[in-house]
């Protein structure tokens, strides 16, 4: 059974820096392909980040440049490395195992201006 947990979100000020971790048993995330995704409230859920098995990642235009996608094997943790946050960057982020199509249950980020 795959079970993510994610952790690390919450209030920020504008041009902030926040961590978030998402813990994974059940499957490897080393040879897995992961994403973490968000939904702000009104809006469809996006992809913001993924990264594929061979470790390659993309991320979505709005947060090149300021995320970083990144996993440690021994932890079996993904990350998200966020930078320079802004107000638009204010939702619930989730982390998915793309493989297993497995959901977390979501952390919430919020930057004020």
């Amino acid at each position: 059974q795959v079970q993510l947990v994610e952790s690390g979100g919450g209030l920020v000020q504008a041009g902030e820096s926040l961590r978030l971790s998402c813990a994974a048993s059940g499957i490897i995330i080393s040879i897995s392909a992961m994403g973490w995704y968000r939904q702000a409230p009104g809006k469809q859920r996006e992809l913001v980040a993924a990264i594929a098995r061979a470790g390659n990642t993309n991320y979505v235009d709005s947060v090149s440049g300021r995320f970083t996608i990144s996993r440690d094997g021994a932890k079996n943790t993904v990350y998200l490395q966020m930078n320079s946050l802004k107000p638009e960057d204010t939702a619930v982020y989730y982390c998915r195992s793309i493989s297993y199509d497995s959901w977390g249950q979501g952390t919430q980020v919020t930057v004020s201006s």
